[in-house]
């Protein structure tokens, strides 16, 4: 590979860089396996390590330049230079090659590596907004050589050694070990050391500037810090490398050289580099280690280069004689810790070999102390910036210490008594007043200076000094401690233990003057920390106590409380004597006498003493404060009110604060702090200026340009406000409460803070940040109550005076107008953004940041709180005006003239790298901001109005989003770890991002979101076109930040990094997207930018499904927004015809074939398409993989455990769920959640309401409760957004799946995959809500997704049974490609589902009767062309046949559906007699596809016999009122009609078996309908009048379509019970008579009506056909005794009934039907005309056929002989036309109606019908023979054949020719079985006219009398009477001769009928006839009728009368 690598190099250049891309990709390595611990990248890291090897061994030398490299880059712009990974050269610009000489000067690299930093800086350049490629590449050169050294500072940590270990695993720590001791044996310390002393940043920047190698402000900084972090790591290498390992004795010298030449920074201290090394030296000198014990304590003396003779020579000669170092101090701390060790080492057995050099250790030590060395580690080392960061230096200098007092303990004592004889002298000298001596040592001042400062700062919480204090008992009283050394109980300390607090307690007594002060500062660090703070305050508790006998007896030891709080008592006496007299005026003039400088120290360190304990031990703080002889709060306050210097002052209040901290404490503070008036509260009248602490500020203060008395005052407030809040402080004097307190804090303190004068520039802003932190606390525990707003008075002194209000409110008042206050706020904003941007270290920067980051806190807490606010201000009709924060916020600055406050608070998230906490803020600020629509736009103005501002917000947004070291965290408190913390924090500060732009993008444009991700804002946002960072000058937005946060990892195996990282991130990345993909305007340019650039959605939906240990829930939401997305994708690009990308998203989500690894996009391409085809085939070897469709819903848990109920002691549980109701509110996700917080409120609130003994002694168990309750209520939360979750998941799935069947071309998933993924989908489904723990909640989603899958399944069924109609074979083998069993369990799992859904649910199991409908369908046998051979099958082969598929599978079904028993039936019963509309529709319609196919009449014997069928009878009945209402002109709702039309289809289909039809008569449903008076309401047909009423939607029909839908279904059931009810058939003719004669109105109008329209024939076709069946003699006198006027009154109907039944003949025979025809055409609607025409040709043939029936039932019944029959028709040919005269639509007086129609009608009819039957005849062998053949049609015909199927015309274009070919099919069938209708209705009214025109010839011709032998009429008449005793035919005959004028029949007459006959039923007419019945009559079986009857009307004919 090393090799291949370096051919490479001297041809190709890498795009990566080789000086910067691999020295990264190592670091990542490093962290993942060192710091991550992440076990797969070991070897990873083995291999990077090897391959890296020369450039640690090289350490930082660069590739030299060379002669052969300049020419090739010179020629780089003619010839071009290739790169690796692309193809052919690249040519590179001139300026380019440039920049790349400059480069490889100054940094004396290679020119080539040089070219390659350039164009990564280049590639690099959107990450670096505003750097040129040249600055970038500066930058990248340098990140490079930092990521060297980290990375070799991390393998070395990760050694194993005698310092600390990382616990990382054996393999990994020996490859580390090994590789570094490598480096290390080839001389790593010289490179380290050679380097530190090389590299400088002054020196590169000298470098830098001269070839304007530096940027801006922020590129400046970058730069020098990674030169820092350079020298830092490197020295950082040495100093791990000495923690864990010694350096060899060469190694050690050279570090001793190293340090001789050191100096310090300008202020005396080591700069962090240096103090690196020199703590490397002294761990390299280190021998204390060894006391801890280890196990392996042997091996590490072994180990130890300390025990060899030669390396401690070597050391010890070079410390003891070098000549003097630059820094002596320095020299004397090496020193001193050489003494130590070798003093160590002496008591080791290796020693005694050493003992010449270790005898040597008191002379180093001498000489140390000598130069000093405590001041020097005072001074030099803990005065460097780097020494608190690192652990492992403190512990080092701790172990220093304690082992100089432990192992010397000979010299500590020397120092002491030098100390006592130099306080000798210094005291004889004062009282002879002679000179002091020059030169008195310090030494034991120093030490114990230097003890106090390293223990005073503990940043580790190490708690150290506790090493100093031994537990003895008699100083403990308290048992938690008690002989416990480190918390191990009972045994006896460490000898060290022991040594060193006998040191403190001896160093205290005989304590000389002199050294009074140092002593207390060392006692201050020691008490740092709890249980140091409680054994101080032990100590000087005994010491104090009279016992000690010494010579101060009397006062007790001087370092004690008794002592202390003496002093101070007796300074408050002496000083309380000179306090000046009322008159003030002298005030400032007075002498400040009592306390000299030397006490003023003094009693500063002991009130700092004092502080430190109390602000640790909480018992100290209440044990002092409760003494009754100290009284030390009392002093304090008294001493406060004295004339001393502010500096102590300050120190007194610091002390009070401290005391403070215990509210016990802070509430009597208070009261005696308004009692002392140190701030004056109450003036006195007449008085003119203030006194107390104003004075001092304005006075004092402000003159000496220093303030620590306001800060200290600051700092006690805030103390106090957070430990309690006095709301009636100052009653009775004034009006009470903190008004003054924070009108002082407000308008003295901080209004003019900006103004004031500052000795020290860096005061300024700790003022500014300790009168804010007030503010902010006061704000944060506000909250707004209704009492606020009312004005409330107080009585004082007699008078009335307005109360003041709580500080909070008059915060809000005043951060809600543009007050003083909140504009200072802004500016302070202002001018903080300014400071940070200029990235110079300047004063009091830390104190700025805070202070910046209070005033955005406070604008924060006022947008959340005013709300409320305001709303409580409008409710109480105060007379106040207050402005929204946010509309203030758009006010224009006073200092740079624009709006730009909302922009300045924006630019803090440009410093979200260096200060997290403010950019937290501004962001959670902004997001507030966003939810304004009115706001956004102008924001978006001010963002994008200054360009170069515009970019720093940009890169802002994208650095917050981008920032590495997020993290989230699991609990909100977690804040103990200051690293952690800072994570949460940034992590934070994303998720307000991702929030601001999700409420950003519900807005309008143009919007802050849209900028943000880098849409178009001038132009229509639909036509942006997003790019990569860096082409075509687009910047880096927060889009791609948010997708390289996704995609990071996403090409794992593991997937994105981010998910697991911080989920919630994750889910809200996700969203963003989705809301760009759902948005219509954004939609376009997003999927194409992810489709195209990032293949985003392909990467992502591979690791579905996702599952994040402990993130279910958003792992959840995480799944939903992916997948909603996918959908639309899908969606997309099936629109658009991109196939590719449909199929290869199908194929990963429902292949259940293993995919294969990625390979490159060129040969995917191929395999895919054969994939496509055999991917699916079933008998594949390979094992099967779960569907990713299926898989995701595995991974959505169907249970839910939901919290058992609340068991309560004290509480109601019932009030408590009221509570918990009212703090519930919809969060932002939609989801109602209880406010714990506010909760918590509540319940704290009515606990603390309780009064009584007995309350109080209850309290903890009432709050052990109200946690209880409150954990309840979080439960319940996660509950609720778990299944929320859940709901959420499971809806997206559903859309996904919906989406793949429904908008995806149907070829790309095969139909029989297509079957098989749904059988999948539908059995997973159902196993999992059918599980006994789903929640219900979840079901109707899967109702839904169940209700879509069946109808997709029943029509892929379908289609792939209509494309395979030809191939006769599928039939065969089960059903299509599903097999039989498939779907009975599919139909099982239904059935299951409906049941267990139970009582309630009726909308959902709406979903699942569609589905079960869906289901049932299937089974049902398609649409068969008649084509008419049928017929000519016997019946036995018709019994015999097979039975085919459909039938069998139904056959099946029913009996899987029967095996449920009652239970279905009495489920579906019941939800189709009541319920919700759709719900009882669809279970109608259940109920009539079972009983359809139910052959054994199971169901419909249930439904009669449990009374479900009267029911649905009797419901008829109450329908009528809501049916009634559907006539007016504007109906209500359209749900009656169809809840009616539902039951009436269900009834007919009952009726259509002869046992239903039985059982509906029975229960009287024709008497139910006889009562509907709805039938009776036939709307207008005025044409006019009716187009007013339109619907204009043409979604409601006019008044008469709703009338017909009424109408028609009852005539159809009609129809259908007369012809099934074969038994009680008269029976049920009757009842439909009583119904017709009861609406014969209705009917008769109906008749009558000359409308030509579809509806009106369908009317007529029914109508005819019933009173065909009905209006009958024979029906009449159905043994119902009927008295002889109603009998007289029903032959009346029944002969209206008949004479209008026949003139509709007239009608529709003849010329008049022509004409009627071209009427009904003009009306039909051009579209549908081709259907409709053909419906009505049916319906006008279907009239003809039951007229002719009625008149042949007619004659039938009135007698079987044609002698006695009745005559209907008069006998004369006459062509109906001539009769009618030319203008039919007058009203023609006379002959028409009242006279009998003519036999002329008849024959019509029948040469008619002869014609139609044979052209129908023609039209439907044709079709037959095109139906055969339609894949051979020409595509025109075809084409024509869709169109007048489908209503567009436009869409025939977009089909495929295969659908286009089922459509042409489905037409023709259509044609087919419309043309053999027409058939079998010609060839029946042919049958029926000729039998009725025989029969009226045989009468005319044979029986008839003519009228000229008049008298023999009447005598025929009565002996016809006479023979038939049925009074009724003779009456009805009569009556009926009579009326018709049937009466005058002449001879004439008779002849003429005979030759007009005989004419008209010629040769050709019978041909015709017999041709009909050869063409048809005869296959079907009535083999000769037609024949026979010509045959007779022949011979009729011929016979003449005789």
């Amino acid at each position: 590979a090393c090799f291949q690598s370096k051919m490479a190099a001297q041809m190709a250049v890498n795009s990566g860089a080789s000086l910067w891309g691999p020295f990264k990709e190592l670091w990542e390595t490093v962290v993942s396996a060192v710091w991550r611990r992440q076990p797969e990248t070991v070897h990873l890291l083995d291999l990077m390590l090897k391959k890296h090897k020369p450039h640690f061994i090289s350490l930082f030398k660069n590739p030299p330049k060379s002669a052969e490299q300049r020419d090739k880059v010179k020629k780089a712009s003619s010839e071009g230079i290739s790169v690796q990974g692309q193809q052919g050269a690249r040519l590179l610009p001139e300026q380019l090659l440039n920049e790349a000489f400059i480069l490889s000067d100054l940094f004396n690299i290679g020119e080539l590596a040089a070219l390659e930093l350039l164009l990564a800086g280049e590639h690099q350049q959107p990450y670096f907004p505003g750097l040129t490629r040249g600055l970038v590449a500066v930058l990248l050169y340098w990140d490079g050589k930092r990521c060297i050294a980290n990375s070799l500072r991390s393998l070395i940590q990760s050694r194993h050694g005698k310092t600390f270990t990382l616990e990382l695993s054996s393999e990994l720590v020996s490859i580390t070990t090994r590789f570094t001791d490598d480096l290390m044996n080839q001389g790593m310390t010289n490179k380290i050391l050679n380097l530190v002393s090389e590299i400088s940043v002054t020196k590169e920047y000298e470098k830098l500037q001269k070839e304007r190698g530096l940027g801006n402000e922020k590129h400046r900084k970058e730069v020098s810090d990674m030169i820092k972090e350079c020298r830092q790591s490197l020295a950082e290498c040495l100093f791990a490398w000495t923690c864990q390992s010694p350096l060899s004795k060469d190694d050690t010298l050279a570090l001793i050289g190293y340090l001789e030449n050191v100096t310090t920074e300008a202020d005396g201290s080591l700069d962090s580099v240096n103090l690196a090394l020199v703590m490397a030296l002294l761990y390299c000198l280190d021998i204390s280690f060894l006391e801890q014990g280890t196990e392996d304590r042997e091996d590490l003396i072994q180990a130890l280069p300390l025990t060899e003779r030669l390396y401690v020579a070597a050391i010890h000669n070079r410390l003891l004689d070098s000549p003097p170092w630059k820094l002596p101090g320095l020299q004397a701390v090496v020193r001193l810790s050489w003494a130590l060790a070798l003093r160590a080492l002496s008591q080791l057995p290796q020693g005694t070999a050493l003992v010449e050099f270790t005898e040597g250790d008191e002379t180093l030590a001498d000489l140390a102390i000598t130069d000093h060395a405590f001041l020097f580690i005072t001074e030099a080392m803990l005065g460097s910036e780097g020494f608190r960061q690192e652990e492992f230096y403190t512990r080092r200098v701790h172990s220093l210490l304690t082992d100089f007092l432990a192992l010397m303990p000979m010299k500590v004592k020397q120092l002491k008594n030098r100390a006592d004889e130099d306080a000798r002298l210094v005291h004889i000298n004062l009282q002879m007043g002679s000179e002091l001596p020059a030169a008195l040592r310090k030494d034991l001042e120093h030490l114990m200076i230097l003890i106090g400062e390293f223990y005073g700062k503990d940043p580790f919480n190490l708690e150290l000094a506790l090493e100093y204090w031994c537990p003895s008992e008699s100083i403990h009283h308290s048992s938690t401690l008690t002989g416990s050394y480190l918390g191990v109980p009972h045994q006896r300390p460490p000898h060290k233990q022991v040594v060193l607090s006998k040191f403190v307690r001896q160093m205290g007594e005989l304590l000389p003057s002199t050294l009074y002060i140092p002593y207390l500062r060392m006692l201050k660090g020691l008490a740092n920390g709890p249980q140091c703070a409680h054994y101080c305050f032990s100590l000087l508790k005994v010491n104090g106590a009279p016992h000690v006998e010494n010579i101060q007896a009397a006062a007790g030891s001087p370092v004690s409380w008794e002592h202390f709080f003496h002093s101070l008592m007796l300074y408050h006496e002496n000083l309380r004597r000179d306090l000046p007299s009322a008159d003030t005026s002298q005030y400032r003039h007075l002498p400040m006498r009592g306390i000299t400088q030397r006490e003023l120290d003094g009693l500063t360190t002991l009130l700092q003493l004092t502080t430190t304990i109390i602000t640790w031990s909480e018992n100290a703080r209440l044990a002092l404060c409760e003494h009754p002889q100290w009284t030390p709060v009392v002093v304090m306050l008294g001493l406060l009110q004295c004339s001393i210097q502010p500096v102590l002052k300050a120190e007194l209040l610091h002390c009070l604060a401290a005391f403070g901290k215990s509210p016990e404490i802070a509430a009597s503070l208070w009261q005696s702090l308004e009692y002392t008036q140190i701030l004056q509260t109450v003036k006195a009248p007449g008085q003119r200026q203030a006194l107390g602490i104003e004075v001092e500020l304005n006075e004092i203060e402000s003159r000496c340009e220093e303030y620590p008395l306001t800060r200290a005052f600051c700092h006690l407030i805030s103390t106090l406000v957070e430990s309690s809040f006095p709301t009636n402080l100052g009653a009775g004097l004034r009006p009470p409460g903190f008004e003054p307190y924070l009108s002082f804090l407000r308008d003295v303190v901080f209004l003019p803070f900006p103004t004031r004068a500052y000795h020290r520039a860096a005061e300024k802003w700790e003022v500014a940040e300790a009168v804010l932190e007030v503010f902010h606390k006061l704000l944060r525990d506000y909250e707004p109550q209704p009492s606020d707003f009312v004005q409330e008075v107080v009585e004082l002194q007699g008078e009335q005076v307005p109360a003041n209000k709580p500080p909070g409110y008059t915060l809000m008042f005043h951060l809600l107008n543009d007050s003083p206050m909140f504009t200072l706020c802004l500016s302070l904003l202002e001018e903080g953004v300014k400071q940070l941007d200029t990235y110079a270290p300047f004063p009091g920067k830390k104190h700025l940041e805070g202070a910046v980051l209070h005033c955005l806190c406070l604008l924060d807490l006022t947008l959340q709180k005013e709300m409320l606010f305001m709303d409580l201000l409008r409710e109480s009709q105060a007379s106040l005006i207050v402005t929204p924060l946010e509309q203030l916020l758009q006010g224009v600055s006073a200092q740079s003239r624009k709006a730009d406050h909302v922009v300045n608070i924006a630019r803090y998230l440009y410093h979200g790298n260096s200060n997290p906490d403010v950019a937290y803020e501004s962001a959670k600020i902004l997001r507030c901001i966003a939810r304004y629509p009115n706001i956004q736009a102008r924001l978006v103005g001010d963002f994008t109005h200054d360009q170069s501002v515009s970019e720093k917000l940009m890169t802002g947004f994208v650095e917050c989003l981008d920032n590495e070291e997020a993290e989230e965290s699991g609990q909100e408190g977690d804040d103990s770890d200051p690293e952690r913390r800072l994570g949460r924090i940034r992590h934070e500060t994303q998720i307000h991002i991702l929030n601001l732009l999700i409420t950003s993008l519900e807005l309008k444009s143009p919007n802050l979101a849209l900028y943000l991700l880098g849409y178009e804002l001038k132009k229509p946002v639909s036509t942006t076109n997003l790019q990569d960072p860096g082409v075509l000058g687009c910047p880096r937005t927060c889009l791609h930040a948010i997708l390289s946060l996704l995609q990071k990892g996403s090409e794992c195996r593991s997937g994105p990094v981010l998910m697991h990282k911080a989920p919630q991130l994750t889910e809200l990345c996700y969203q963003v997207i989705y809301q760009l993909c759902a948005c219509s305007d954004t939609s376009g340019p997003t999927m194409r930018y992810l489709r195209t650039s990032e293949d985003f959605l392909y990467t992502h939906l591979q690791h579905l499904p996702f599952t994040i240990q402990g993130h279910k829930i958003s792992a959840l939401n995480q799944m939903s927004w992916l997948m909603k997305t996918t959908a639309i994708e899908l969606r997309v690009t099936s629109l658009n015809r991109q196939r590719s990308h449909t199929q290869r998203l199908l194929n990963l989500l429902l292949d259940d074939q293993p995919h294969r690894a990625h390979m490159g996009d060129g040969e995917a391409g191929m395999e895919e398409e054969t994939r496509s085809v055999s991917g699916f085939l079933h008998f594949d070897s390979v094992s099967k993989v779960r569907r990713k469709l299926l898989s995701v819903l595995d991974a959505i848990d169907f249970s839910q455990e939901v919290p058992e109920l609340l068991q309560l002691d004290f509480f109601d549980r019932a009030q408590i769920e009221q509570v918990i109701s009212n703090c519930e509110h919809t969060n932002e996700h939609g989801q109602t959640v209880c406010n714990v917080k506010l909760l918590h409120r509540v319940l704290v609130a009515e606990v603390n309401a309780l009064q009584g003994i007995a309350a109080i002694g209850q309290r903890p168990l009432l709050m052990e409760e109200v946690n209880s309750i409150l954990q309840h209520v979080v439960e319940r939360n996660r509950v609720r957004q778990s299944l929320s979750a859940k709901r959420h998941a499971l809806q997206s799935w559903r859309n996904l799946v919906e989406t793949t069947l429904t908008a995806c071309p149907q070829d790309l998933i095969p139909a029989e995959d297509r079957q098989l993924i749904i059988r999948d989908l539908m059995l997973d489904l159902h196993d999992k809500v059918l599980s006994e723990d789903a929640s219900e909640e979840l079901m109707p989603v899967v109702a839904g997704a169940v209700f879509t899958l069946t109808a997709h399944l029943s029509q892929s069924v379908l289609s792939e049974q209509q494309q395979g109609a030809g191939s006769e074979g599928v039939a065969s083998s089960g059903f299509a490609s599903i097999a039989n069993s498939a779907l009975h369990l599919i139909l099982r799992k239904l059935l299951d589902f409906i049941l267990c859904t139970g009582g309630g649910f009726q909308r959902l199991r709406a979903h699942l009767y569609g589905s079960l409908l869906y289901y049932l369908q299937i089974a049902q046998k398609p649409e068969e062309p008649d084509t008419l051979q049928t017929a000519g099958t016997s019946m036995w082969e018709r019994l015999t046949a097979p039975e085919d598929a459909f039938s069998k599978l139904q056959r099946e079904n029913l009996s899987i559906i029967e095996s449920y028993g009652t239970a279905l039936m009495e489920v579906v019963c019941r939800d189709a007699c009541d319920g919700h509309e759709i719900g009882r529709m669809l279970a109608l319609a259940v109920l009539d596809r079972v009983i359809s196919i139910d052959k054994q009449c199971q169901w419909l014997l249930y439904m009669s016999n449990s009374g479900y069928l009267r029911v649905l009878v009797e419901s008829l009945r109450q329908d009528d009122l809501a049916l009634q209402s559907l006539l007016s002109p504007q109906p209500p709702l359209l749900k009656p009609l169809y809840i009616y039309e539902s039951k009436m289809a269900f009834l007919t289909r009952v009726a259509k078996t002869g046992q239903g039809a039985v059982e509906l008569l029975r229960c009287g449903l024709v008497a139910q309908l006889v009562e509907c008076q709805v039938y009776d309401m036939l709307p207008e047909t005025d044409t006019h009048r009716v187009f007013g009423q339109r619907d204009p939607s043409g979604f409601i029909p006019s008044p008469l379509d709703r009338y017909r839908q009424i109408l028609l279904p009852a005539l159809r059931l009609f129809q259908v019970i007369l012809t099934s009810s074969t038994a009680h058939h008269q029976q049920g003719a009757a009842q439909v008579l009583q119904w017709l004669i009861v609406h014969s109105d209705t009917i008769h109008s109906i008749l009558r009506c000359q409308d030509m329209s579809m509806g009106s024939l369908q009317e007529l076709s029914l109508l005819t056909g019933i009173i065909s069946k009905t209006a009958l003699p024979g029906v009449v006198e159905l043994g119902q005794d009927v008295n002889s006027s109603s009998l007289l009154e029903l032959e009346g109907h029944i002969g209206r009934l008949q004479r209008q039944c026949l003139s509709l003949l007239t009608r529709f025979t003849g010329s008049e039907r022509l004409r009627q025809m071209k009427l009904a055409e003009e009306s039909v609607a051009q579209g549908d005309t081709v259907d409709r025409r053909e419906e009505m040709e049916v319906a006008v043939q279907q009239i003809c056929a039951n007229v002719m029936e009625y008149c042949q039932a007619l004659l039938l019944q009135s007698s079987p002989q044609a002698q006695f029959s009745i005559c209907l028709f008069s006998p004369s040919v006459t062509e109906p036309t001539g009769r009618e005269g030319p203008r039919p639509d007058l009203p023609v007086t006379g002959a028409p109606y009242s006279r009998v129609p003519s036999l002329g009608l008849i024959v019509y009819l029948l040469k008619q019908s002869a014609t139609d039957f044979l052209c129908f005849y023609e039209s439907h062998r044709q079709s037959v023979s095109k139906l055969q053949g339609v894949e051979h049609l020409p595509p025109e015909e075809v084409k024509e054949l869709c169109q007048s199927l489908l209503s567009i015309s436009t869409g025939v274009d977009k089909i495929s020719s295969a659908q286009r070919n089922i459509l042409a099919k489905r037409r023709l069938v259509k044609h087919i079985n419309n043309r053999a209708k027409l058939l079998s209705l010609c060839s029946y009214i042919i049958e029926t006219c000729l039998f009725v025109l025989w029969r009226h010839l045989e009468y005319y011709l044979l029986h008839c009398t003519p009228s000229d032998t008049r008298d023999s009429l009447l005598p025929v008449g009565h002996s016809f009477r006479s023979r038939h005793p049925d009074d009724s035919f003779g009456l009805l005959k009569n009556s009926d001769m009579r009326s018709l004028g049937l009466s005058r029949v002449t001879q004439q007459d008779l002849e003429q009928l005979q030759n007009d006959v005989a004419v008209s039923f010629g040769e050709s007419l019978q041909r015709k006839l017999l041709d009909v019945e050869g063409l048809y009559c005869q296959v079907r079986s009535r083999y000769t009728f037609i024949q026979a009857l010509v045959r007779r009307i022949r011979g009729l004919l011929r016979t003449s009368k005789s």
